[in-house]
């Protein structure tokens, strides 16, 4: 991954930390808040990120120009998803909190229990065909509500794809946003998730409580 250097780490021509370098913590937030803007406005940030906490652990959240791109748990290995992103999308990637700041907010209000339903520009290049047909499908599945993988793949207009659903869901880039949560197993078990068990646990028993 070719990333644009963050300037939050003092280096030496080395690239060793130099610890004659005594920089004020507000000045390096201020030198990187402007490498953010002229990133931006020159079209050069492929792709933006921030990590957030949540009940569920830190969630990554990277962004395109486009919207928000990428979901992802911290036992996905941040890093392999940064990568994975650098070649799918671009290389230009920083760690720019002000791109997925809105998504990172409404996150903060649904674990809250504020919000039932996420209202943010979606990036879904990162799913093509059935898979994205599928995942459309999954943000018309209402908060508390849920919905089979037989009963996705009837609605999808391909009963027969059951298998091919649970394999979207699995893949799912945007996990929580794009609620794969919400579909279980014919005889109401949970099935599989991104997040691992317990999380789709907690998603459900949140929204069911709220």
């Amino acid at each position: 991954m070719t990333a644009i250097q963050s300037p939050t780490t003092p280096l030496d021509h080395d690239g060793v930390l130099d610890p004659l370098l005594n920089v004020p913590a507000g000045a390096l937030a201020s030198l990187h808040a402007r490498l953010e803007d002229a990133a931006a406005g020159a079209g050069i940030l492929d792709v933006a990120y921030t990590t957030v906490p949540t009940p569920l652990g830190d969630l990554l959240l990277a962004a395109t120009e486009r919207g928000l791109v990428r979901v992802a748990f911290a036992g996905e290995d941040h890093d392999a998803v940064l990568h994975s992103l650098a070649e799918r999308i671009g290389p230009r990637i920083l760690r720019s909190p002000r791109r997925p700041e809105e998504a990172a907010r409404q996150l903060d209000e649904y674990f809250a229990g504020h919000r039932r339903r996420f209202e943010l520009p979606l990036d879904r290049s990162l799913s093509k065909g059935f898979r994205l047909t599928v995942l459309e499908h999954l943000s018309q599945i209402g908060f508390g509500r849920t919905e089979s993988y037989a009963e996705v793949a009837r609605l999808v207009g391909n009963p027969n794809a059951v298998r091919a659903v649970g394999t979207a869901c699995a893949t799912n880039p945007l996990p929580v946003v794009v609620p794969c949560h919400r579909v279980l197993r014919t005889d109401g078990s949970l099935g599989g998730y991104l997040g691992g068990l317990e999380a789709k646990t907690a998603l459900l028993a949140l929204e069911a409580a709220a």
